[in-house]
């Protein structure tokens, strides 16, 4: 009652003082809690297109330009296979991730995130790309028809273009790729379904046209050495991610930094023109396919 009657009996310009004192301590104790969800370093998931180290180092220019635009630390992480992003993204380990459209398509299923930007290449100038089946040309195959009891590779049972466009290509044309192919094995990236075909271990691989054309690029692989037996519909850019939660602001920094990405190179999309917003309707597309091949995308985890 004392401290009371002390508190009260201050003059009215004290008062008011003390009281400024009191909103300052209260905001500064409440500053933590506002501030939680801007984080001191950015984690970006990317998506195993080739072998960690390769996909960290070919995704430099774009880490360190986001890195000096958001003014932040940016730290990769390259998971074992899709499912590891998904999970990392779940379990609010990463920030942000680049996944393949069907992969996206599940995380969103199950993890708290929303696409909001997808690449534009300088070469294409397109937001889209295709899946091709490739053989040697030395195999003498020239129609996915001639695959019966070949061996295949596909790459992630969650990848678009290696794995899921294809598979219901090859239903449309009326094969059934569950009983046409001899052995059937998923490699875990586009590269090494690459090299599968290019060393015999399999016929014929399900790959995305762009890592086709930067492996090319990059002298892994000749191009005259392969032909292409079948090409899909364009298919939706694989899109950049985000938890839901991250903080508004820097949200809105980081799809300003990325749109201002332009002539820096990233992995397997070449040269870049920028990022445009997309938005998750955009990936209804792949979820109409997944419901032509009966896919329960959550029973793929």
């Amino acid at each position: 009652m004392s401290q009371l009657r002390s508190t009260t009996s201050l003059s009215p310009s004290r008062r008011v003082a003390l009281r400024a004192a009191l909103a300052l301590t209260i905001g500064a104790a409440g500053a933590p809690a506002a501030f939680a969800q801007q984080p001191q370093v950015l984690t970006i998931g990317l998506i195993p297109a080739e072998d960690s180290q390769a996909m960290i180092e070919s995704s430099r220019q774009v880490l360190d330009a986001l890195q000096q635009q958001l003014g932040i630390p940016v730290k990769p992480f390259v998971a074992t296979d899709y499912n590891g992003v998904i999970e990392a993204l779940r379990a609010k380990k990463l920030d942000v991730a680049y996944l393949g459209p069907f992969s996206y398509v599940l995380a969103s299923s199950v993890a708290n995130v929303e696409a909001f930007s997808v690449a534009v290449t300088k070469k294409t100038g397109q937001s889209a790309y295709k899946s091709v089946i490739l053989a040697r040309k030395d195999s003498g195959l020239r129609s996915v028809a001639e695959l019966k009891g070949r061996n295949f590779a596909f790459v992630d049972p969650s990848s678009a273009s290696g794995h899921l466009f294809p598979k219901a290509g090859l239903q449309q044309t009326g094969l059934d790729p569950d009983s046409y192919f001899g052995r059937v094995l998923f490699s875990g990236s586009h590269d090494a379904s690459i090299l599968a075909v290019a060393n015999k271990k399999v016929d014929a691989a399900a790959v995305a046209d762009r890592i086709f054309a930067s492996a090319v690029a990059k002298g892994t692989v000749r191009q005259d050495d392969f032909v292409v037996l079948w090409s899909s519909k364009p298919i939706p850019e694989s899109p950049m991610v985000w938890r839901k939660d991250l903080d508004p602001a820097l949200k809105d920094k980081l799809a300003k930094a990325l749109a201002n990405l332009k002539d820096v190179k990233w992995g397997d999309q070449g040269v870049l023109n920028g990022f445009q917003p997309t938005s998750d309707a955009a990936y209804d597309v792949v979820r109409d396919t997944a419901k032509v091949l009966k896919l329960d995308l959550r029973s793929m985890k």
